[in-house]
């Protein structure tokens, strides 16, 4: 104050310093407002950041085997930023963004996030959309950096192979490129559910080699120099941090219900929001994992195969809409439509499908799908003017079971391209579980329909038989009316199994089981009791009417026996027995069923345990070729029919042995090709002609007729010496070896 006082002298000098005072509390009060502003400021900087670190904590608490990959790609992120001399803007957002990148899996379905293998190209689709839908959440909020480009951007590779817009080299924002390397060798150094971590210098030797290519050759260059320093920043950021795990397995006690009560059944919930498809892709998602869960709890708690495939096409519309869905399962090379909802359902019930034909037929022939097919080129209404679907699109399915394709599910709309790749992947994430579950109840089907279905024919048997009988009795009775029972059994049956073989037995007993069914009302019922015995049970028939269809059945059952053994050797037996006539309780109206068919059997002259054919005694010399042995035999025939034949020699000859035997005629040598049947070592063996041959019959005949006529003459020379020798020998008796029966 001095130079004041000089001045103005000492009066002005003490006026002054009011004014200075002034000026100094007026300069204290400005700076600390502007340092509470800027501590403001830092605090909500601050407070940004850490909401921003729990929002991506609360996107990363569903994988808890990465709760440390936020730290690392932030750490690694904000550092590689700060030595590429980034701006403050620009670090910030690289920080940011290194927590928020994967915000946009929010969209993907978390079977697919947690997928213990490699991604199908359908679900590679799905994962692709994560970026563009971070960005576009990211969008909503007004960051003061660019953090919106580098999350749009970090799955794009340096080469211009990346997506979702296949930028390249200095085109990617150079936050992108950070997040991108540090993200890859986080995610191969870090244990996974579908692999074990690698080793830290591995991975870097991998993103060396790929500097250029998938990464910035700068931001590798730095990772490949410091990885270990930037592993020990990250070990005191962990350190000095808060990683307390989330309490997301604890069980809550308090609480009885939700205030709007426990649902009823799951019902769509759609958001009422008009902002867009990004919240309607978060909903997919974990409609999608929801949908999914129930379909895996309800598919294996059924063994009801219609059940079963309705409970999959209802949840199965909440995931993929469709006009029309027909779940086809394969019988013998053909696709029989098992289930089928919707539009034009009875057109499609109709269909039967051969494998490799149409559209369904070429899913499952091939074991691919197919989207946006042709419904038209189904087999079955192809160019058929009485049949028409509005239906334009296809979605085609396989269902693959454990040893071959099970099925098909075909889903149809009425729009053209109607179906998206998204519906595609949808499908085949689900088919393995519901080709399983229809596997699985096909089995149970089967076996459920062989403990009252006769395995043979297809006819009920006779467990299935006496409860239906029990059930007719009783509805008899209760409405007065009557029931008849007719008891069948085949006469010549056994002879037919013992010269053709029991594969051509079995072929009688399909074609007269068959045939029977069709000769009977569609409410008859038609059984198999056990071996050639069938069950007839009719109701409300009367005495002659009876009659007549046990007529028509004995017609059957010759013309079955025609028809495979091309000879009348089978007749039927039956015995009919109705209530309340009869009997009035089951069983006695089959026991009297069953003593009116054998009496019958007895009266009646069936041929059943007879011989076919009358066999020729005789005496004839015949030559053997043995097959695979160059040696002539030679033999003596006692006796032959139509059938076959016996052959006296000392030679032995296992069953099944085939002989050609040579009879020599007048009209000269006749061969018949024939089979050992049964032999007796030391004396002989017998023969069964090979009738199946083309003139076979033929040539056994003209044997017949040759050893007939020999019989004939010999028997005649045979009495005429009987005669002479009993004129010298009145006590002698001469037997013929040589007779006819």
């Amino acid at each position: 104050m001095n130079w004041l006082d000089k001045i103005a002298g000492w009066e002005a000098a003490l006026a002054a310093l009011p004014v200075v005072y002034l000026i100094y509390r007026s300069y204290r009060t400005y700076t600390g407002k502007f340092e509470a502003e800027k501590r403001h400021g830092e605090q909500i900087a601050h407070l940004h950041l850490r909401t921003i670190e729990v929002l991506a904590l609360a996107i990363e608490a569903k994988d808890q085997t990465t709760h440390d990959h936020l730290q690392r790609v932030r750490v690694f992120a904000t550092e590689i930023a700060r030595r590429l001399k980034l701006s403050s803007d620009e670090i910030e957002a690289v920080q940011a963004a290194s927590l928020l990148h994967d915000i946009g899996k929010l969209a993907v379905p978390e079977h697919i996030l947690s997928k213990p293998g490699r991604l199908t190209p359908q679900e590679f689709e799905k994962m692709k959309i994560h970026p563009v839908v971070g960005a576009e959440l990211l969008e909503r909020v007004d960051f003061p950096y660019p953090i919106v480009p580098i999350v749009r951007a970090h799955h794009e590779r340096w080469d211009g192979s990346g997506y979702p817009d296949g930028l390249r080299g200095e085109e990617i924002p150079i936050g992108a490129r950070i997040l991108s390397a540090v993200d890859f060798l986080d995610a191969l150094s870090s244990e996974r559910q579908y692999r074990r971590a690698l080793p830290v210098e591995e991975v870097i030797t991998l993103l060396v080699a790929e500097s250029g290519k998938s990464f910035d050759p700068q931001v590798v260059d730095i990772l490949r120099k410091d990885y270990r320093e930037l592993e020990r920043l990250l070990g005191r950021s962990l350190r000095g941090g808060t990683n307390a795990k989330l309490s997301i397995d604890i069980k809550v006690d308090k609480g009885a219900a939700p205030a709007a009560g426990f649902e009823g059944s799951f019902a769509q919930a759609r958001l009422a929001c008009n902002e867009s498809s990004v919240l309607d892709s978060i909903f997919a998602a974990k409609q999608e994992a929801q949908t999914f869960y129930e379909l895996t709890q309800e598919l294996g708690s059924s063994l009801s195969l219609d059940e079963t495939l309705s409970v999959f096409a209802a949840r199965l519309r909440k995931l993929v809409p469709y006009d029309s869905i027909a779940i086809y399962v394969q019988q013998d090379s053909i696709l029989v439509p098992e289930y089928v909802s919707g539009d034009n359902s009875r057109l499609f019930s109709a269909l039967r499908i051969p494998i490799g034909e149409g559209l369904s037929g070429w899913v499952a022939q091939e074991k691919k799908p197919i989207i946006n097919g042709n419904p038209s080129v189904e087999p079955g209404y192809l160019n058929d003017p009485s049949k028409f679907s509005s239906l334009l699109s296809a979605l085609s399915v396989p269902l693959e079971g454990l040893e071959r394709v099970v099925g098909v599910i075909s889903l149809y709309r009425a729009g053209r391209d109607a179906f998206t790749p998204d519906d595609l992947r949808v499908l085949l994430a689900i088919n393995a579980k519901v080709a399983l579950a229809i596997e699985n109840a096909m089995k149970y089907q089967v076996a459920e329909s062989s403990a009252t279905t006769d395995y043979l024919t297809g006819l009920p048997n006779a467990r299935s038989l006496f409860m239906h009988v029990n059930r007719e009795l009783a509805r008899a009775k209760r409405n007065g009316t009557s029931l008849t029972v007719m008891v069948a059994d085949m006469d010549g049956f056994k002879h037919i199994n013992d010269r053709f073989g029991h594969l051509e037995g079995n072929r009688v007993l399909e074609l007269f089981a068959r045939q029977s069914k069709k000769i009977c009302r569609e409410y008859d019922y038609v059984a198999r009791l056990g071996g050639d015995e069938f069950v007839i049970v009719v109701p409300n028939l009367s005495t002659e009417t009876a009659k007549a269809k046990a007529s028509q059945l004995r017609e059957v059952a010759k013309q079955a026996g025609l028809e495979v053994c091309g000879e009348e050797l089978l007749s039927l037996s039956v015995g009919i027995a109705t209530y309340p006539k009869d009997a009035e309780d089951l069983d006695r109206l089959l026991a009297e069923a069953d003593r009116r068919m054998y009496g019958e059997k007895q009266h009646r002259s069936g041929k059943k345990n007879r011989r076919a054919y009358p066999r020729l005694s005789c005496c004839l010399a015949a030559e053997l070729k043995v097959e695979g042995n160059a040696t002539l035999l030679v033999g003596k025939v006692t006796n032959v029919s139509r059938g076959g034949c016996y052959v006296e020699i000392n030679n032995l000859l296992t069953t099944t042995t085939k002989v050609k035997v040579a009879f020599p005629t007048d009209s000269g040598v006749l061969e018949v090709e024939s089979a050992v049947v049964r032999n007796n070592p030391g004396a002989g063996f017998a023969v069964k002609f090979d009738d199946a041959l083309p003139g076979t019959r033929e040539i056994v005949k003209r044997i017949l007729e040759f050893v007939e006529n020999t019989v004939q003459a010999d028997a005649d020379g045979l009495r005429y010496l009987a005669k002479r020798r009993e004129t010298r020998q009145p006590d002698g008796v001469l037997t013929s070896s040589v007779k006819k029966p």
